[in-house]
């Protein structure tokens, strides 16, 4: 691996708060196309590449049978380490710049239908882990937050007297999201539970795992994706789902969506519109089954 590419991953990790799993990806994406400017043009430098090396990787991608969406993504990648080598000064002009991304269909979000979230049940007990399993489900659904974000509260970040949690995303731009007293009590319920579980505990994180530790994006995942498995037949059955879930919900029932934006921190209007893409079928089947029409 190179020097650039060294400090480009320590760059994503430690100022731009990437997670684990994002660096990683990227990581693969550009020593796979180091790989491929070594083995057909034996360029071991990044910084020396020019817009035809790009191409002929794009045409190298698809003729591998990639699809466009995999092709743009590791597009993006490159894009990203060669803004980055411009903004340190290492090259003038990306050879990105004349590159667009390839033209792909647009996929409607998934999410679980209201009615399989309602079905979401937790015994009423004070056991440990069924109370903390339940509020990883209910603040997910309940704010929109991604897993990183999740695993990354404390405690001190739970206003109980505004009803707010105050969460650090991508960035590390911070934002505040209001949630219901039913949730507030949740947690609340779910903290005397887990302090008298692990008493002498030194993680200050809100959720733990059994043993009163850190959580991992895997640990989340596999409890999301149990807990989904029985009550819907939605094939993405993640955490991150649950974050469209959260979305699209509100939008549906009306909820203004520059207020959906910044609950789930997007910089950009556009990130969020892509929800208004399931409002829009929900109405195209309301109308096949309600107007006289509908089914002509």
């Amino acid at each position: 691996m190179t020097l650039m590419l060294q400090r480009f991953l320590r760059h994503i990790e430690t100022e731009k708060r990437y997670s684990v799993h994002t660096v990683n990806a990227y990581k693969r994406d550009l020593e796979q196309f180091s790989d491929f400017v070594k083995i057909n043009y034996e360029i071991n430098d990044l910084l020396s590449i020019d817009s035809e090396i790009i191409r002929s990787y794009i045409i190298n991608m698809k003729d591998s049978g990639l699809e466009n969406r995999s092709v743009n993504r590791k597009i993006s990648s490159l894009r990203t380490f060669y803004t980055y080598c411009i903004r340190e000064k290492e090259i003038e002009i990306s050879p990105l710049t004349e590159i667009k991304s390839l033209k792909q269909p647009k996929e409607l979000v998934k999410f679980v239908p209201e009615h399989d979230m309602q079905n979401i049940t937790f015994e009423d007990s004070e056991d440990f882990v069924i109370r903390r399993n339940e509020l990883i489900i209910e603040i997910l659904y309940q704010t929109g937050i991604r897993q990183t974000e999740l695993r990354a509260l404390t405690d001190a970040d739970i206003d109980r007297n505004k009803h707010t949690i105050k969460v650090l995303g991508k960035r590390n731009k911070e934002r505040i999201i209001p949630i219901e007293r039913d949730l507030m009590m949740l947690i609340e319920r779910y903290i005397k539970l887990r302090d008298k579980q692990f008493p002498e505990r030194k993680n200050v994180k809100l959720i733990v795992n059994d043993k009163g530790g850190e959580t991992s994006p895997k640990f989340i995942y596999t409890i999301v994706h149990k807990i989904l498995m029985e009550v819907t037949t939605v094939e993405q059955k993640s955490p991150h789902v649950l974050r469209h879930t959260f979305a699209t919900h509100l939008l549906n029932r009306g909820a203004d969506i520059r207020a959906i934006q910044k609950m789930l921190g997007h910089n950009s209007l556009s990130s969020t519109q892509v929800y208004t893409h399931n409002t829009i079928e929900k109405l195209k089947d309301t109308y096949k089954k309600a107007h006289p029409y509908g089914d002509k």
